[in-house]
């Protein structure tokens, strides 16, 4: 994928309109901005400018203007606890967003731990997270509640009964494989083959062709859309005709560019034409500035900086206090109401989120026809 910002822009700070007298508070934003997953890093960027525009017009925080600090942390563990290092040890930072995948989330959380540093993760789904640190929360629903949901909207909504996995082995593809398997076996669905991707393979045709013998109705790519698109051309050059499928991490523009990935459906946050006055404002404010349509990432980017403010403003530049604020949102009608849902937190930073299913046709996303809550 191609790389979208210089390397000199990470380490400045986003310029911001005057929004009142004051030094600037900083809120550092932390994702795959170059690498093989740097698209994901393009709605995260798009998303806190947004917000940031939007405080900083209305005055910023407590009368002083807002800057977003990116940092790029590549989806690399070694690259993540770097960047954690460097922000925990900067007493000018109070709350970080971030980080986007979960094998950099938990290579960063025990040093904001140590630090008491609180962040909010807009995309980081791996369980563990929330269970190793009570002062990192996120945005976004955990691997086991959508593995579990997939495996239901297979089963009740699309009527499959035999089913492949191929999963990335990173944090992520292994907890989305690990939920998906086990309610699949509690609703009935067989699990034909249970196949392993490493990061570094890009041939995949061995284990699709044993796939392709043992006909299932459909294959659920466990991983991030870079390695799931070569596996569906390949699945497709072997003549493959069974449905494709998998979890948020495949909610990737790529995937439109694929003429292979035509009928693959996914799950998301945040579907634009599923929310009401709110996330009709957002998504032209969003496509004026930008030329785009927002993705999951971007909006939930976008409500995370938002809740980041909220939590400067009232609980102050205290790291304790930022954290106590944001654990005390524990239930419906205290929740911070963002475009992409209502954000409130149980006992481990985690939140239960609207979760929806979108389909490539004809090169672009739409809504699935069939819905299907918990």
């Amino acid at each position: 994928m191609k790389k979208f910002f210089p390397v000199l822009f990470l380490l400045l700070l986003f310029p911001v309109a005057a929004a009142g007298a004051g030094k600037t508070i900083g809120i550092p934003v932390v994702a795959p901005l170059s690498g093989p997953l740097a698209s994901f890093g393009q709605g995260v960027v798009n998303g806190a400018r947004l917000k940031a525009e939007e405080l900083n017009t209305n005055g910023g925080i407590n009368g002083r203007p807002v800057a977003i600090r990116f940092e790029d942390d590549r989806c690399d563990p070694q690259t993540a606890a770097a960047v954690a290092v460097r922000l925990a040890s900067d007493p000018d930072v109070f709350i970080v967003v971030g980080h986007v995948c979960s094998s950099a989330t938990l290579a960063a959380l025990p040093i904001y731990r140590a630090a008491g540093l609180p962040a909010i993760t807009p995309a980081s789904t791996n369980p563990a997270v929330g269970r190793l640190s009570a002062i990192y929360f996120r945005n976004v629903y955990q691997d086991e509640f959508q593995g579990a949901f997939l495996a239901r909207y297979v089963s009740r909504a699309r009527h499959y009964k035999r089913v492949a996995i191929l999963f990335a082995a990173n944090d992520y593809g292994l907890g989305l494989k690990d939920a998906f398997a086990a309610a699949a076996r509690r609703l009935g669905l067989q699990i034909v083959d249970c196949e392993s991707c490493p990061a570094e393979r890009t041939d995949f045709r061995a284990q699709l062709a044993k796939i392709r013998d043992l006909n299932p109705d459909a294959v659920f790519l466990a991983g991030y859309a870079p390695q799931a698109s070569l596996i569906v051309s390949q699945a497709r050059g072997l003549g493959m005709k069974c449905v494709f499928f998998g979890a948020d991490g495949l909610d990737d523009a790529l995937m439109l560019k694929n003429p292979d990935a035509e009928g693959l459906f996914v799950t998301t946050p945040f579907l634009a034409d599923r929310g009401g006055a709110m996330v009709r404002d957002f998504v032209e404010r969003y496509r004026r500035r930008f030329g785009l349509e927002p993705d999951w990432f971007a909006a939930n980017t976008y409500d995370a900086v938002g809740l980041a403010a909220a939590a400067l403003a009232r609980a102050g530049c205290d790291r304790g206090k930022v954290s106590a604020w944001l654990a005390a949102l524990d239930s419906p009608g205290n929740a911070y109401q963002g475009i992409a849902g209502p954000i409130y937190f149980d006992a481990h930073g985690d939140c239960l989120k609207p979760i929806f299913v979108k389909l490539v046709r004809h090169g672009r996303w739409v809504s699935a026809a069939d819905q299907l809550q918990p």
